[in-house]
């Protein structure tokens, strides 16, 4: 039975992990919360207590990758408090002990805020330009894994995670001037997250870079009033004086290259 090691069990993680248990893998996966690791244990999954630091390194680090032939990363960069830790001195601080383990073939989750917001449609040949903190360290960090020649990496640059409990029209309900009306939507939903993964580790696809973003781009406006009107939420209002900024991400390496069809189009 092969083993896969999981780096976050979270709002992604945990599912791919149920699933991967489900479809003949032996899986070890982390959490940040001790009170988790009991919740883990009675899913199957072999729990271990880790969250990633600059300095140090977690006890149990060499065991969580012990024996595991795949290592899938699904932790955000998490930037948004004052941690003073950033998220590239992480992965550097993690990386030695992926060189040291089993683990042959790393997937990394990272995501489409690596390229800039412009009006333009990107592929994976576009260079990227991020425009936040947490773009610009998801891209140090690819470039890293993807360099490394003790291992071999596939990027998934995730667009908007959506999923039955996860949902951005939830938060611009009601809202009122909100920007970029005309601007394309760039969704994915959970379940093609993990079906994506699947499909990689099945078809044995490494040392390359995917976008993972569902083939649908209707505007802001009609995609978020249309999903507002359907779950009976107040229509969201946007600024229609407002010149609109976005790109399209365009799926089509990912859909040809894995065969896959999005089953999920937001």
């Amino acid at each position: 039975m092969k083993q896969i090691s999981i780096l976050g069990c979270g709002w992604l993680g945990m599912p791919l992990a149920k699933q991967l248990l489900q479809n003949d893998y032996s899986v070890k996966g982390s959490t940040t919360t001790e009170s988790k690791l009991e919740l883990l244990q009675k899913e199957g999954i072999s729990p271990f207590l880790i969250s990633l630091k600059a300095k140090e390194t977690p006890k149990e680090t060499a065991a969580f990758l012990e024996n595991s032939e795949i290592l899938i990363i699904t932790i955000p960069p998490g930037l948004r408090g004052n941690s003073g830790e950033s998220f590239v001195e992480k992965i550097e601080n993690f990386i030695p002990f992926i060189e040291k383990s089993s683990v042959k073939k790393v997937i990394f989750v990272s995501s489409t805020s690596v390229y800039a917001d412009e009006n333009q449609v990107v592929t994976e040949a576009t260079h990227p330009k991020p425009e936040t903190e947490s773009g610009r360290q998801l891209l140090i960090s690819e470039n890293l894994l993807l360099n490394n020649k003790n291992f071999q990496t596939t990027i998934l640059r995730f667009g908007g995670l959506i999923g039955k409990d996860r949902h951005p029209v939830k938060f611009l309900s009601g809202k009122d001037n909100i920007e970029n009306p005309e601007a394309p939507i760039n969704l994915i939903h959970q379940s093609d997250c993990i079906e994506i993964i699947e499909k990689v580790i099945e078809k044995d696809i490494w040392n390359v870079v995917f976008n993972a973003v569902a083939p649908f781009h209707p505007s802001r406006k009609e995609y978020y009033t249309n999903k507002a009107k359907e779950l009976n939420l107040p229509l969201p209002q946007f600024n229609e004086n407002q010149t609109s900024i976005g790109k399209r991400v365009d799926s089509d390496k990912l859909i040809q290259v894995l065969k896959y069809d999005f089953k999920n189009l937001g």
